[in-house]
C-alpha cells in the first residue's frame, strides 16, 4: 500500500473513531456542564496515550520519532490554546441543537482547514477540492438556519461553526509538527487541553454531580479525541492538513446514523437538502488528488531514538 492509500486509511479511521463524540457527548451533557465535559474528554485523550507510552516501554518498544524541540513550541501552546476553546463551544452548541445537527455541521471544519491551509500556510488546494468546500459550506449555512422564512440563525450551530473554525486553525498548528511523535502530540494536546478546560469550568462554577459520568467522559474522550487525533496525525504527516480533513468528512455521516438511532430525532426537510450537499460535498473532496507530488522528508528522528 502507497503512503497516499496509507494516509487516507488513516484518516478514515480517525474519522470513524471521532464520529461517536457528538452523540455520546450529547448524552454526557445530561450529567455533566459544558466545560468539564470537554475537559474529561481531552483528559482522557491524554492518559490513553500515557498508557500506551506505557505499554510501549514495558515491551521495550522502540519507535524512531522525533521530539518536540523549542521550535515547535508557537505551534504547541497555539494548538492546545485552540483544543480548549473549540469543545467548548462545541459542547455548549449541542446544548441548543440536536445531535445530528451537530454532526453534519462538523464538516463545516474541512472549509475551515483548507481555506486557512491556503490563506495562511500557502497550502496548494486543486480546483476540485474547492467545488467540495463550496458543497459542505452551503450545506452548512442551510444547516445555519432555524426558519428560513425568517433567517434566523441558530444558537447552537453558530457556536458549533465557531468550534470548527477553531479546529480549522488547530489542524493547520498540528501540521505543522506532525513530523514529530503522534503520541507525544496527543499526550500534550490531552493533558494540557484538558486540565486547562476543567480549570475554567470550576472557574466558572460548574461542578460534578454524577462520578461515573466522569469515567464515561475520559473513555469517549480516550476513543473520540486521543484514538482518533493519533491517527490523525499520521495521516496528515502523509496528506497535507487539506486534505486530511476532505477525507475526515465521514466522520459527520456516522454520527448522524448514530443519533438517529440513539435519540430517534426527526429532522426537518432541509436537513436532508443539506445532507445531499454535503454528500456531493465530501464525494469532491475525497476524490481529490494533490496539485503536484512532493516527497515528504523522513521523520527527523533528532538523535537518540524516544524512549517508549
Amino acid at each position: 500500500m502507497n503512503k497516499n492509500r496509507t494516509g487516507i486509511c488513516l484518516a478514515v479511521l480517525a474519522a470513524a473513531l471521532y464520529a461517536i463524540n457528538a452523540p455520546l457527548s450529547k448524552l454526557l451533557l445530561a450529567h455533566l456542564p459544558p466545560t468539564l465535559t470537554a475537559g474529561f474528554l481531552y483528559l482522557g485523550a491524554g492518559l490513553g496515550m500515557v498508557v500506551i507510552a506505557s505499554a510501549r516501554r514495558l515491551r521495550k518498544v522502540s519507535r524512531p520519532e522525533a521530539r518536540l524541540t523549542k521550535a515547535e513550541l508557537p505551534f504547541t501552546l497555539a494548538m492546545i490554546l485552540l483544543d480548549i476553546a473549540a469543545p467548548v463551544c462545541l459542547l455548549f452548541g449541542l446544548r441548543a441543537t440536536t445531535a445530528a445537527n451537530a454532526s453534519l455541521l462538523n464538516n463545516f471544519e474541512i472549509a475551515a482547514t483548507a481555506v486557512i491551509a491556503l490563506a495562511v500556510f500557502r497550502e496548494a488546494i486543486s480546483p476540485r477540492l474547492w467545488a467540495g468546500i463550496l458543497f459542505v459550506t452551503l450545506s452548512c449555512l442551510l444547516l445555519s438556519f432555524e426558519d428560513l422564512a425568517s433567517l434566523r440563525f441558530s444558537y447552537g450551530s453558530l457556536l458549533i461553526l465557531l468550534a470548527c473554525v477553531c479546529w480549522g486553525f488547530e489542524n493547520n498548528c498540528t501540521r505543522k509538527i506532525s513530523s514529530k511523535d503522534p503520541l507525544q502530540i496527543v499526550l500534550l494536546k490531552g493533558i494540557f487541553s484538558g486540565l486547562g478546560s476543567l480549570v475554567i469550568g470550576l472557574c466558572i462554577g460548574e461542578r460534578v454531580t454524577v462520578l461515573w459520568s466522569v469515567f464515561a467522559a475520559l473513555g469517549v474522550g480516550f476513543v473520540a479525541y486521543g484514538l482518533s487525533i493519533f491517527f490523525y496525525v499520521y495521516a496528515q504527516r502523509l496528506l497535507g492538513a487539506a486534505r486530511t480533513s476532505a477525507y475526515y468528512a465521514i466522520a459527520p455521516f456516522i454520527g448522524v446514523l448514530l443519533s438517529f438511532a440513539l435519540f430517534r430525532e426527526a429532522p426537518p426537510y432541509t436537513y436532508f437538502i443539506a445532507l445531499a450537499l454535503m454528500m456531493v460535498g465530501a464525494w469532491l473532496c475525497s476524490q481529490d488528488k494533490p496539485l503536484f507530488r512532493k516527497k515528504m522528508p523522513p521523520p527527523d528522528t533528532g538523535g537518540d531514538p524516544p524512549d517508549h
